[in-house]
């Protein structure tokens, strides 16, 4: 097998993992992107199984569980791939035994395949800069939609949020005084974020003369606004995004996502502790944080070898 399209799953694999979509719904609260890599992890190891004759997942085993990583490992899946299946695994077979579908927790000794971690790609403060004035220069022919993108633009490198929170914003939300953003992230977690005075002077530009030409009876207390009116979709922030960094000269292609690690980079730079950033970016471990070390380090090394004569 090349393909990693699902077999048809037995009445018994079938009932579970309705009943873990239920569970994942309702009890963790999780959203529906996280709900479908959840499912599709599981029904890649359930096919796999029913090949072995594994057909109830009762009946999984340790040794079902690494012949099915294995199978991927030969398919080509990179080690974070890996690496991901194997906690969605676990993290079903945990539930399994919880809730008595399974005498035994399968999945207790399965270890995750070690991966290479990539360090994040971040833009410089000059690539940044020239990203803003770039949005900005071309306010007089964008207008409205000009106004939105740059208060986009000026959010995500202020706050670090995701490109879920942010579109996921309301009116409300937004402590304008105090430039603060009350943002709704994964798990449901809330948190509050401060931003910046220009974040907020370009927030303050959209709402107050650019919004109000977007705003259709479908709009709400949506912050941002798509073409037609309603709430903007994360589709088109990548977009924005990727468009508006077209323009500047020398820069990586990067979405939201890169303004979130360019943020996260650039306070630890600046002087930010390390639980400081945890908490603006929301990660629930500090594990997750201490990747932006990294870059930090290597832009050091960089200037260092750049710059120094006996580097």
């Amino acid at each position: 097998m090349t393909s990693e399209t699902p077999d048809e799953l037995t009445e018994a694999w079938s009932g579970v993992l309705a009943a873990y979509e239920q569970h994942l719904r309702a009890e963790r609260d999780l959203s529906v992107h996280s709900v479908r890599a959840y499912l599709t992890d599981l029904q890649s190891l359930a096919s796999h199984a029913g090949r072995l004759g594994v057909d109830d997942p009762a009946q999984l085993t340790i040794r079902t569980l690494r012949s099915w990583l294995a199978h991927l490992q030969t398919m080509g899946k990179a080690r974070t791939t890996l690496a991901r299946r194997a906690t969605s695994a676990r993290v079903f077979t945990t539930w399994l035994a919880r809730t008595g579908r399974a005498d035994s927790d399968a999945g207790a000794l399965l270890v995750n395949p070690k991966s290479h971690r990539e360090l994040p790609v971040a833009l410089s403060e000059t690539e940044v800069r020239g990203l803003l004035d770039a949005t900005t220069d071309a306010l007089v022919d964008d207008g409205a939609r000009g106004l939105r993108d740059l208060a986009i633009l000026e959010l995500l490198y202020a706050t670090g949020i995701r490109v879920g929170e942010l579109v996921g914003l309301d009116v409300d939300d937004l402590d304008r005084e105090r430039r603060v953003v009350r943002v709704l992230g994964k798990g449901r977690k809330e948190r509050s974020v401060p931003y910046g005075l220009p974040a907020s002077d370009a927030v303050e530009l959209w709402l107050e003369r650019g919004r109000p030409e977007l705003a259709t009876e479908s709009s709400g207390a949506a912050v941002f606004l798509g073409a037609r009116g309603g709430r903007i979709d994360q589709r088109a922030v990548r977009r924005i995004v990727h468009e508006r960094l077209a323009a500047v000269d020398g820069a990586p292609d990067l979405g939201p996502h890169g303004l979130r690690h360019t943020a996260a980079t650039h306070l630890l730079e600046g002087g930010a502790d390390l639980r400081s950033v945890q908490e603006i970016l929301g990660h629930a471990s500090l594990g997750t944080t201490q990747i932006y070390t990294h870059v930090s380090n290597e832009r050091l090394r960089s200037a260092f070898r750049l710059a120094h004569p006996r580097a």
